[in-house]
């Protein structure tokens, strides 16, 4: 293509997903497939990802960037292609700095797409056939993480969050379990609580799952060797699958209308 007839290409954030390649959108995998240039999360995505991309495209990975570098790969990329893709694990949306890398993209005058992905918290609620949801027992979720080197706005640390007492998913506080349990116990938590662990949700051969108390958790992870990429989720929810009897949602109970069913009154 010349550059006389050229005016630019398009960069999209497609997100990965959690791990395993399959997990990616059908949209993602047509853009990898179809891109000119691939900057990848060599740290965080599976190189099996990028399994699709064809025969002469430019692949590099940012592990090793610094956020200025990134903008400046992505745009001179798409000064020159099409089609350039950064693919990010998870979903670009969550904890994937999409903001600070879209903003010199606009500078720049480069056209910016977004296609999301699987998220790890989903992917571990998968991997665990866990629900985060569950009528009468809890219908809210909120993905946050523990106050690290990144400080939590007001109003949104984890105290704070917890005692809502709704499943939590954090992200990127693996190694904080002590903290966490603390902070839960002060919001009103049990000991007894159940937890969550998925290191690696769906990455193929790598996962792990591991179950726990407030109380426990850390032990078990530590035993397991879990010092990153890892998912918790802390949950009234946890186990429901081994209650003796659980509410039933209202949608499929046959004693109630809704514009595809009517009631059945003897039921």
């Amino acid at each position: 293509m010349s550059t006389e007839t050229f005016a630019g290409g398009k960069v999209w954030f497609v997100g990965a997903g959690p791990g395993d390649p399959e997990l990616i959108t059908v949209k993602g995998r047509r853009l990898v497939e179809s891109a000119d240039a691939i900057l990848y999360a060599g740290s965080l995505v599976s190189e099996a990802a990028l399994r699709w991309a064809k025969a002469g495209c430019t692949i590099a990975d940012s592990k090793d960037m610094t956020l200025e570098q990134i903008g400046e790969w992505l745009i001179r990329e798409a000064r020159r292609n099409p089609i350039v893709v950064r693919l990010q694990t998870g979903d670009p949306s969550l904890y994937g700095a999409l903001i600070e890398m879209v903003r010199p993209l606009d500078e720049a005058g480069v056209e910016v797409g977004v296609v999301p992905g699987v998220s790890s918290a989903m992917a571990s609620a998968a991997a665990a056939v866990e629900s985060l949801t569950l009528p009468e027992v809890t219908q809210t979720v909120i993905l946050t993480r523990v106050e690290g080197r990144t400080p939590m706005p007001e109003g949104e640390s984890l105290r704070e969050l917890a005692r809502h007492r709704c499943t939590l998913c954090l992200f990127l506080s693996i190694t904080l379990l002590r903290e966490v349990r603390q902070t839960l116990l002060d919001a009103g938590w049990s000991d007894e609580a159940p937890v969550l662990v998925v290191h690696k949700a769906s990455w193929p051969g790598e996962e792990k799952i591991v179950r726990g108390t407030l109380a426990d958790i850390r032990e078990r992870c530590k035993a397991e060797r879990i010092t990153s990429q890892a998912m918790i989720i802390v949950s009234p929810a946890l186990g429901a699958r081994q209650w003796p009897a659980i509410r039933r949602s209202k949608l499929y109970d046959a004693g109630f209308s809704h514009r595809f069913r009517h009631a059945d009154k003897t039921a």
